[in-house]
């Protein structure tokens, strides 16, 4: 196999299309990353070159959550609410990044599912298998918004290390909007360990969505702003 060229950027616009879906019409652009060998995504909705301010989400592909319907996690929820906001705003940026299980890929996150069945948490068990608790870089997603023409984003995430990572990468990064969406009896201990243990902002427990200092009416109104 030929190694990429140092040259080259690092991640290639390769072809995009229109596409229709149930929460509206989107723009999706694919990309190819020779550092990681992947096709990350941006889906985008209305005309964003040149803009501050644009809503964007930068999330990382979930196959058990977002293919078979896990209730493990929140990543389909997720996904779902930002595809939802950047319409109902009239123009955001979803990019879709391959890095399955935090970065570890998704036979390691089964195993360490299976860890997690004897009693260990989501960084407990990536620990016990000698991985890293977050594996996730950003290179790509801030190569797809120069790309994109945005000049400034808020970045939905309640994940204060994605928004240092793309500050880190010089993402004109403006502000956050809080995703805000349920837990359940499943995914209850999965989100408490992100809060307590890796500072994500969201809400100890509860079947309603929240967001640390927010109420979720406000939080609602301002996210959709």
């Amino acid at each position: 196999m030929t190694p990429p060229d140092s040259a080259a950027p690092r991640t290639a616009f390769f072809s995009e299309s229109l596409l229709p879906t149930r929460h509206g019409e989107f723009r999706v652009r694919v990309y190819r990353d020779q550092l990681s060998g992947t096709e990350p995504s941006a889906i985008v909705a209305g005309d964003v070159r040149g803009q501050d301010g644009v809503p964007v989400r930068v999330h990382s592909e979930c196959f058990t959550g977002e293919v078979l319907g896990s209730l493990k996690c929140d990543c389909r929820e997720q996904l779902e609410f930002a595809l939802e906001l950047v319409q109902r705003h009239g123009r955001g940026v979803v990019i879709y990044l391959r890095q399955e299980g935090r970065g570890i890929g998704l036979g390691n996150k089964i195993a360490a599912y299976a860890l997690q069945e004897e009693g260990l948490d989501t960084v407990d068990a990536n620990r016990a298998l000698g991985l890293p608790d977050d594996g996730r870089e950003y290179g790509a997603a801030a190569d797809i918004l120069r790309d994109l023409g945005v000049r400034s984003v808020r970045v939905l995430t309640n994940n204060p290390a994605k928004l240092e990572q793309l500050r880190a990468l010089e993402v004109p990064v403006v502000g956050r909007m809080p995703v805000l969406v349920p837990s359940s009896p499943h995914s209850r201990g999965y989100l408490q360990a992100k809060r307590r243990r890796m500072g994500h902002m969201i809400a100890e427990s509860g079947d309603e969505p929240a967001v640390l200092g927010v109420p979720v009416a406000t939080a609602t109104v301002a996210a959709a702003e």
